[in-house]
């Protein structure tokens, strides 16, 4: 399986169409180089904002009003781009409103056979539960690519090792990461949760990021990290965990996951973390002591 990983430039498009049009020219450059999942950032659907007036652009609120209008014709662009390129499209997300003027941040997926589903982000940011109008989603779910079972977890949610643990318990071995991150700081904290999970887990993680400035927008003014596609450091895989990783102004990162080898490393890994996760709720250390000092 090839996965490619997209660095996103955010930019302004002036219509729907224009976005659509940047969509395919993306994606059917990664089916070009061989492609067989290509995953796009978080926040994505945000970048349409810049399709509407200046008031609405910089009120983070009315972005979001204004967006939902493009809600059918995004998941027909998805659904029509992942049939016809006969690619597994992760859409970055799209801020759903789900009634009363509350949003999910949602992440679809869509299949070539015309196939789709979805994942909500867990965990809010600051950012996120400053807005006041964005909740946590509240389903966990794992879905098959092919003869692989998979699983997203959007930005944040690759920090918290449960969450992603119950996805790789349910049978994931691929881990799908759409990121938005503003500071260096950000970038190197999602960076760091993708490259714990892959070694607690033994998976593959891949993630998505955006990239550029787009000072019209309150949420994508500045977007920093590189995508990457990471394994587990152990024999037989990257020391450094890192499969693939965009450079400068590379777009995307690719790498042909092998997941019977992957499977394989368990037979002669340095370490199992995997395999020891359980040892962690031994009733021993299950909690910490406070021991006093003798003598």
């Amino acid at each position: 399986m090839r996965v490619a990983v997209a660095k996103y430039t955010i930019g302004a498009p002036r219509s729907f169409a224009e976005f659509a049009d940047k969509q395919a020219k993306w994606l059917s450059e990664a089916r070009a180089s061989g492609a067989d999942v290509a995953v796009l950032p978080e926040y994505l659907a945000l970048e349409l904002g810049a399709t509407f007036g200046a008031a609405t652009q910089g009120d983070l609120h009315a972005s979001l009003v204004a967006i939902q209008a493009y809600r059918q014709a995004w998941l027909d662009l998805f659904g029509l781009l992942a049939r016809e390129l006969r690619l597994h499209v992760i859409a970055g997300s799209f801020l759903l409103d789900l009634g009363h003027g509350r949003y999910r941040n949602r992440s679809d997926a869509f299949a070539p056979g015309g196939g789709r589903l979805w994942q909500d982000k867990l965990q809010l940011t600051g950012f996120e539960k400053q807005a006041g109008v964005i909740e946590p989603g509240d389903a966990l779910k794992t879905f098959e690519i092919g003869a692989q079972r998979a699983g997203i977890a959007v930005c944040y949610d690759i920090e918290f090792p449960l969450p992603v643990r119950a996805q790789c318990e349910a049978g994931a071995r691929l881990l799908l990461a759409p990121s938005c991150t503003d500071t260096d700081a950000g970038a190197t904290r999602v960076r760091v949760g993708c490259l714990a999970r892959a070694l607690e887990n033994r998976s593959f993680v891949a993630q998505a990021v955006t990239a550029g400035e787009a000072l019209w927008s309150p949420a994508l003014d500045t977007n920093t990290g590189e995508a990457a596609i990471y394994a587990p450091m152990d024999v037989g895989l990257p020391a450094d965990g890192i499969l693939a990783q965009t450079r400068s102004g590379q777009r995307w990162a690719y790498a042909d996951l092998d997941f019977a080898a992957l499977e394989a490393s368990r037979a002669r890994a340095q370490v199992a973390n995997d395999r020891d996760w359980v040892g962690q709720g031994a009733p021993a250390i299950a909690r910490a002591r406070v021991e006093k000092w003798e003598g």
